[in-house]
Order: structure tokens, then C-alpha cells, then sequence
């Protein structure tokens, strides 16, 4: 698509075809898609990584974000930072990628609460959350019985 003549950049189906086969090549796609919202939705529910290369406005959109995490759990580092705080989107960055909790908003992390809920989903999202919540043995707990090896991410007494 890097490449491609201008017309083929703004062929919908063309894009989307190399989209799905990889999110990065959305950064190639003419603006005028990038710019759409029905076709960035789309995009991003074929392939999260898109999200990297839409309009910092479709960046803020939920709807979009959401679709792009449920896809691709790491998309939530390009999302806004207001939807970095949003539990139903982080949750189901983390549900899909516990790794994905590094992008969360820090009152996320702090939050017991939450916390309790990501690593019930996903233990892999302890190694992301504060210090003093690697040392709540009911996380911990939560935790490790979901995925055995985050262990290795509790504090250390």
C-alpha cells in the first residue's frame, strides 16, 4: 500500500484488505479514510494496530477504542487519555492482553477495586499494577490463580 497510487489508497476495499493484513498499513491509507469514521471502525475491528495511524479525534472516540482493544489489546496505548480511564475499555484490553494494563490510566492502577477485577481476567496484569497492590495477598491470590507464573510479579518481602 506504501507504494500504491492515490486512487488505490482511497479504495475502500483495497485498504481494508491490506489492513486486515496488517494494522500498520493504515499509515499509507489516503486521508480521507483515515478520516471516516465508519471505515477507521471497521478497520480497527479487523486489525487493533490501526488505531496507531487514525486522527487523534478518532483517537477519543469509544466506540472505536473499544472496537480496536477487543481486537488488538495494546491498541489502548494510541486511545486518548480520558479512555486510558475508562474500566470497560481497559478491562477488555487487559481480558484480551494482561500486558495491556501498562497503558491504563494511573488511577486505574491504583485502584483496588479494578485491579482485583484485571487480574481475575488476566494475571498477567499484575507486573503493571502499584507496588503496594503486588503485595495484597486477595490480588495476588486472584491473580495467580489465574495464571500461575504472575506470581513472579508480587512484591517481594
Amino acid at each position: 500500500l506504501q507504494y500504491a497510487a492515490h486512487h488505490l489508497k482511497a479504495d475502500r476495499e483495497i485498504v481494508l484488505a491490506a489492513v486486515t493484513q496488517n494494522g500498520y498499513a493504515f499509515e499509507y491509507a489516503a486521508d480521507e479514510l483515515k478520516a471516516d469514521r465508519d471505515f477507521v471502525l471497521a478497520a480497527v475491528t479487523q486489525n487493533g494496530n490501526a488505531l496507531l495511524h487514525t486522527f487523534n479525534n478518532l483517537k477519543a472516540d469509544r466506540e472505536i477504542v473499544l472496537a480496536a482493544v477487543t481486537q488488538y489489546a495494546k491498541a489502548l496505548q494510541y486511545a486518548a487519555h480520558h479512555l486510558k480511564a475508562d474500566r470497560e475499555i481497559v478491562l477488555a484490553a487487559v481480558t484480551q492482553n494482561g500486558y495491556a494494563f501498562e497503558y491504563a490510566a494511573d488511577e486505574l492502577k491504583a485502584d483496588r477495586d479494578f485491579v482485583l477485577a484485571a487480574v481475575t481476567q488476566n494475571g498477567n496484569a499484575l507486573l503493571h499494577t502499584f507496588n503496594n497492590l503486588k503485595a495484597d495477598r486477595e490480588i495476588v491470590l486472584a491473580a495467580v490463580t489465574q495464571y500461575a507464573k504472575a506470581l513472579q510479579y508480587a512484591a517481594h518481602h
